[in-house]
Parts: C-alpha cells; structure tokens; sequence
C-alpha cells in the first residue's frame, strides 16, 4: 500500500518539454557557426552559447516551480 504522506510528482509532464530547447538550440551549430552579429566585440558563436547558460538556468527553474 503507498505511503499517503509521500508526494511525488509526477516523472514525466509537459513541464519538462521546455527543457528541450536549449538542447536543440545548442545542438544546431550551423545556426550559430558565424562571427557576426558581434556584442561587445565578442563573436556571435561565443555570446549565443553563454546567453544560453542563464536562459538555461531560468527554464530549469521555472520547471522546477511548476512540476514540483
């Protein structure tokens, strides 16, 4: 008989889709194999990858509030 007090979410949900497109966003270097649009003087191919960190971070933490 499951514990009543134990809560778990579920493992799968359609929360977790968003958690894909930085995957494939990063995936795809072709999209983002170039030098320009150059921030700051730093490369596209540099910038797009570390902006993808903190939009990264932001989807892991909306997830995280939503599923659990």
């Amino acid at each position: 008989m499951p514990d009543p007090l134990e809560t778990r979410p579920p493992r799968w949900s359609a929360w977790t889709l968003p958690l894909f497109i930085p995957f494939i966003a990063l995936l795809w270097v072709p999209f983002y194999n170039t030098v320009e649009p150059r921030l700051w003087g730093i490369p596209f191919f540099y910038w797009y990858q570390f902006a993808w960190v903190f939009l990264t971070s932001g989807l892991i933490i909306l997830v995280h509030r939503r599923i659990g």
